[in-house]
């Protein structure tokens, strides 16, 4: 009888692909794919302050209305945006000028996809050592 591994596992559990094809330039499935991201971190024209009510396809669980005076609430919101949103979403709820404030303590609570693809693209998010 022959046991047939899912997902393409080979018995001695990889997936079949070269060292290579796993380095850290493979593009994680976490992260927004490029043509979601803006072209500009100036076509970011989201509310900056107030509050701020997101749509369930962004926070379908948990807390969905946010005051953008309260850091907490504010950083919140944009990880929510960053990990669920799509480009119309970062255009209206993102403000370029609060995301850049903010990049440095809101970079440690994304995944590495996320961060790698908003750092990669606009070099005013990079770290200071990196930029």
């Amino acid at each position: 009888m022959v046991f047939s591994w899912p997902f393409g596992l080979s018995a001695e559990g990889s997936m079949g692909m070269s060292e290579g094809a796993l380095s850290g330039a493979a593009t994680s499935r976490w992260a927004p794919a490029a043509d979601e991201l803006p072209d500009s971190l100036g076509d970011l024209f989201g509310p900056v302050e107030g509050v701020v009510t997101l749509p369930l396809h962004l926070a379908w669980s948990g807390l969905r209305t946010f005051d953008l005076g309260d850091e907490k609430l504010l950083l919140g919101m944009y990880r929510i945006v960053l990990l669920n949103g799509r480009h119309e979403d970062y255009t209206h709820y993102l403000d370029a000028s609060l995301l850049v404030a903010s990049w440095p303590v809101l970079r440690k609570m994304l995944g590495r996809g996320v961060r790698t693809a908003w750092e990669s693209r606009f070099a005013q998010l990079q770290p200071a050592a990196a930029a």
